[in-house]
């Protein structure tokens, strides 16, 4: 279940870069995540969007990386949204209270637009 996870970062538009996150988020993702990051930092995203949609499995030490990059994130100024994000796992976003700092969407479309 640790094995690293896809990722893939593209842009969306002049300011939005997607993050499209395939596989397992655990603490062993931090390198892969974090070099997500940085790739849409050097597209000059001021908003950052998850795709959760081909998540299979996060854990405590996945819901920390995502803290991390939020942390990164507000430093830059830049925005976090998300999608794609199972019931369950939206459970887990409203009582670690990410939901607050992250916005949720259901789809694609409606993150872009956001």
């Amino acid at each position: 279940m640790d094995e690293a996870p896809g990722l893939g970062v593209r842009k969306a538009d002049g300011r939005t870069s997607v993050i499209d996150i395939k596989g397992d988020i655990t603490a062993a993702s931090e390198p892969a995540l974090m070099a997500a990051y940085e790739e849409a930092a050097r597209q000059r995203a001021r908003r950052l969007v998850l795709n959760f949609s081909d998540l299979e499995y996060m854990n405590s030490g996945g819901i920390g990386m995502l803290v991390t990059m939020l942390v990164r994130a507000n430093r830059q100024h830049q925005e976090l949204a998300a999608y794609g994000l199972s019931h369950h796992y939206r459970e887990i976003f409203e009582l670690t209270r990410l939901d607050e700092a992250i916005t949720i969407y259901d789809d694609e479309r409606s993150a872009l637009a956001g």
